[in-house]
Parts: structure tokens; C-alpha cells; sequence
């Protein structure tokens, strides 16, 4: 006979595996024939577009494609620097054991280094290493019994929990355009560089809404008509709304940002101005947390009984956390001897996380690298890196956490003193995700199956073993924890050690009334 049971649902989105991979991309570029012939290249630079990603059976698949631009030095009199732009297009397929279509993929692309090398002088060899983070879930909606109807003699061993429920996952694409005008005396004759990051996220959950509010950092270095090198930056407003179904104010966001495609364009229309419009992917995953009782174990002391029973590993204690990390340092670069920073591009690196029983501590690097010019027609590049460290104080059982660490640099100024001398300030923001996962016995389908054999005695003596519990003790023998406890006087159920001897009554049903002999 089938048990009436009540049941709680929850959705777990599990995560199955979060992995870094590193992607290889190489091209040739010929140098058009408006175009000087190139005697070296001075820098490189890419913004990196995902255009379409799926998960297949065993393996993610990725297509997109690298906008590179080129800084060189010209093998001729005339022109000193001049600039290259093209495509580089990859598809690439990343093994992944035991993952399926019915997954989700959360998929983040960073170029890591690109570097282009001189063939001759018509022909460019660009090689790019490309990081791509991935995190794979599994969604499963799970019937978690949490009480029995008219339960009679059943014993219930219940726990409680405070699980992250997933309430649902949903994306939206942007396209974030803007006209960037540049100084009126200068006529645009090449970009040289390019580099555009999301900044300033920023999220407010509403009834079934989600409004996701960031902006795209553009910095473009271009070469004026009359050989002159100048940059100019804008933030592009990123603003839109996505649909998820009993989303609340109280619920925790997870946020993706993705570019999916650039254009970048001088402005034929309106002189002095350049068009960028930037196709931008926002992909929202919202977990609630919920309180929930449910039924680890189960019996009857007078019936046979049969059910499912499984173990699920949830998502517990998810927390969203931020902190500032601060710079303000001289660095030494190297041939700078009182010339100009033409850029300078800021990469913070993580090369050590520790994690502690209320703290995580980051080890790292912030990686400057600097474009600078002399006093001619000249310019080079150079690294330097500015070591940091930062504590996330008051993490709740750091040991055990899982984390997903985020570096965004909010603000940078760089100040050249005498020599080879620069100081250095950089603000950037550290976004913490941890969670922890917990494995929950659950059971389902209970149902009777006739009564449970008598056995023949009123009481024994048991002596307590090694991982022995009361529970256990009294299902294996038909009795009831309450019972033990009785007839041996037992203050906390909890503390029995092995060698102790115990008095196991049997379990008598009489009616309503239970009692034991």
C-alpha cells in the first residue's frame, strides 16, 4: 500500500565541473598594398568575441573570432608607425567527459597573450592564447519527503537544512552603439590599438524582472594624418532587462557578461569620430534559499516497508561578496628616460588562493603593460608587475568552500617622475562567489508491504559498537529510539560509546499507544 506523503520540490543546479582551458589560435595576415611594409611589430592587441557556443555530448564547442590590431614600425622614411587590423576566426571543441545538451554552460573567453611575428614584409604570423573558464550545471527538480500522513508507528529520522534553490536561469542580448568623437584638429588616419572591458556591473531584482545595468569600457590608440599618436575612451551604457518567473528582491544573482561581436569604424558622416557598436550577452542564473525538513531514514517496528531512497548534493550557503583592492606605488620602467605613456593596460593576475577557517587570502600580481614613445617617431612596450595581497576576512568555514573570484579594475592614473620613474594607482574591485555543497539522503515512493516478522523475545542486552547509533540499533532490532533511551536511562541520545551495554525492549503496538516489554 502506497504511504500519503507531504513533499517539498527543489530544483538543484548542480555543478558538475569548472575547469580553465587554454585555446591556441594562429593566423597569417598579408599587409594590404595601401599599406608600408613592416619591419617589426611593436604591439599587439585583441578583443576577444564568442559568437556561438554549445554543449554537446562529452564536449563544448566554441566559435568566434579574435579583432586584432597591429602597432608597427614602417620600413620606409616616410612613415615611422602605422597600424593593422583583420579577423582571426577559431571553432574549437573542448573535451568534457559526461556533460550533455541538457546542461548549462556558463563560458568566459580572456585573451591571455597575443603576439604577431614578422614573416617578411608583406606577411604577419599572429598567435593568440586564449583562457576560457568554464563552469558546467546540471538542473534537476528533486520531491523531497518532508512528512508522513497519518504515520502511525513509523520512526522518522528528520533533518533540517537550509539549502540555495535554483528559481530559474535566463539571458538577453544587448547592443550597446555610440559615436566617439576625438579632438577636432585630429583627422583619423589609423586605430592602433584597441581594448574594451565590462565595468561597473551592476544588478536590482524586481518581481519576475532582473535589471542588469554595466557599462563597456572602449580606450582606442590612433594614428592622426600628420603622424601623431593620440587616444581617446568612452563607456558605452549597457542596460537591460531579463524575464525569470518568481524571481524576488531577496534572491541571489549569478551574472555572466559575454561580447558576442564588435564594430569599430571610422565615421564618414561625421568627421573626427569613429562608430563602435558592441553585441553584448547577459546571461542571469537566481537561486532563493530555503529552509527544508525532510526524512533521512525510516521504519516500522510492525510493518515491512519499501522505498527509493537516494543521495543529492545540493548548493548550500551561497554567498555574493566584494572588496576593494588599492595601489599606490612607484614602478621603474625600463627606457622610459622622460618620454611619453602612449597606454598602459592593466591585468590582474590571481597566482595563489588560500583558503582558512574564517578568511581567504589571494596572492597576485597586477601586470602593467605599458606602451610607451620617445621624443621621435618611436615607441616600444614594457611589463612590469606590482605585487598585491588580499584578505576576504569573515568567510564561514572557509576550508570548505567553493569560490569563483572576479578582478575588475575600476580606476588607474599613472604619473611619470623623474627617470625612468611612474607612480602607479589602480583601484579595482574583487567580486567573491563561495558557496558550499552538502549531500542529503532523500527518499521517495514509500509504501507498505505486509508486517514485520515477530521476533521472539521481550528484551536483550546489546553491546555497542564502533559508528553505532541508537537509531540504527533500534531499526535493526524493531524497537524505538525512545524505548532505549527509557529503559537505560540514557540523557543524551547522541553520546553511547563502544563496549557499552544496553537493554533493547521490544516495540509493542496497541492501538494508538505504543509501549515496550
Amino acid at each position: 500500500m502506497v504511504v500519503e506523503t507531504v513533499n517539498e520540490n527543489l530544483c538543484i543546479n548542480k555543478l558538475i565541473t569548472s575547469k580553465k582551458e587554454i585555446v591556441m589560435v594562429e593566423g597569417d595576415m598579408i599587409v594590404p598594398d595601401s599599406k608600408p611594409d613592416v619591419l617589426n611589430t611593436i604591439c599587439t592587441s585583441g578583443v576577444v568575441c564568442v559568437y556561438k557556443k554549445e554543449i554537446l555530448d562529452g564536449k563544448i564547442r566554441i566559435d568566434g573570432n579574435i579583432n586584432t590590431y597591429i602597432m608597427y614600425m614602417a620600413d620606409n622614411e616616410q612613415d615611422k608607425i602605422r597600424g593593422l587590423s583583420t579577423s582571426l576566426d577559431f571553432s574549437e571543441s573542448i573535451q568534457v567527459p559526461g556533460i550533455n545538451e541538457e546542461m548549462e554552460c556558463q563560458l568566459e573567453t580572456k585573451v591571455k597573450s597575443i603576439e604577431s611575428k614578422v614573416i617578411n614584409g608583406r606577411k604577419i604570423g599572429i598567435k593568440a592564447t586564449l583562457e576560457v573558464s568554464y563552469n558546467i550545471y546540471s538542473k534537476e527538480d528533486i520531491s523531497i519527503v518532508s512528512d508522513i500522513q497519518n504515520s502511525g508507528d513509523m520512526q522518522m529520522l528528520r533533518d533540517d537544512a537550509n539549502v540555495n534553490s535554483l528559481v530559474g536561469n535566463g539571458s538577453t542580448k544587448i547592443y550597446a552603439k555610440d559615436t566617439i568623437s576625438v579632438n577636432n584638429v585630429d583627422n583619423i588616419a589609423e586605430i592602433l590599438k584597441v581594448d574594451i572591458n565590462i565595468c561597473d556591473k551592476d544588478v536590482k531584482v524586481s518581481y519576475n524582472k532582473i535589471l542588469t545595468k554595466a557599462e563597456a569600457q572602449v580606450k582606442i590608440l590612433y594614428l592622426t594624418e600628420d603622424n601623431r599618436i593620440n587616444s581617446v575612451s568612452t563607456k558605452i551604457p549597457i542596460v537591460g532587462f531579463i524575464d525569470i518567473q518568481n524571481v524576488n528582491e531577496n534572491n541571489i544573482c549569478d551574472m555572466n557578461y559575454e561580447i558576442k561581436n564588435m564594430l569599430l569604424k571610422l565615421n564618414a558622416i561625421e568627421e573626427h569620430s569613429m562608430y563602435v557598436e558592441i553585441e553584448v550577452e547577459i546571461s542571469a542564473s537566481v537561486y532563493e534559499e530555503r529552509q527544508i525538513t525532510f526524512i533521512q531514514d525510516l521504519y516500522s517496528p510492525s510493518e515491512n516497508l519499501e522505498y527509493n531512497k537516494k543521495q543529492i548534493t545540493t548548493m548550500v550557503a551561497k554567498r555574493n561578496t566584494s572588496g576593494m583592492i588599492q595601489i599606490r606605488e612607484k614602478v621603474e620602467v625600463e627606457g622610459l628616460n622622460n618620454g611619453n605613456i602612449l597606454d598602459v593596460e592593466v591585468v590582474p593576475i590571481i597566482e595563489n588562493e588560500s583558503k582558512f577557517s574564517n578568511k581567504i587570502m589571494y596572492e597576485g600580481a597586477m601586470e602593467l603593460r605599458f606602451l610607451i614613445s620617445g621624443n621621435e617617431m618611436q615607441a616600444d612596450t614594457r611589463i612590469v608587475k606590482i605585487p598585491f595581497d588580499y584578505t576576504i576576512e569573515g568567510v564561514e568555514d572557509g576550508e570548505n568552500v567553493n569560490t569563483k573570484t572576479d578582478i575588475e579594475v575600476i580606476n588607474q592614473d599613472f604619473i611619470i617622475q623623474e627617470g625612468n620613474l611612474v607612480t602607479s594607482n589602480i583601484d579595482a574591485k574583487m567580486d567573491l562567489q563561495t558557496y558550499k555543497t552538502a549531500n542529503m539522503n532523500v527518499m521517495n515512493e514509500i509504501q507498505t508491504n505486509g508486517e514485520r516478522e515477530e521476533e521472539d523475545y521481550s528484551i536483550l542486552m546489546y553491546i555497542v559498537k564502533k559508528d553505532d547509533t541508537l537509531w540504527n540499533i533500534a531499526k535493526e532490532f524493531g524497537s524505538t529510539v525512545d524505548d532505549i533511551v527509557r529503559a537505560n536511562g540514557i540523557e543524551d541520545e547522541n553520546l553511547i560509546q563502544p563496549g557499552q551495554k544496553l537493554f533493547i525492549p521490544k516495540y509493542v503496538k496497541t492501538g494508538s499507544v505504543s509501549s515496550y516489554v
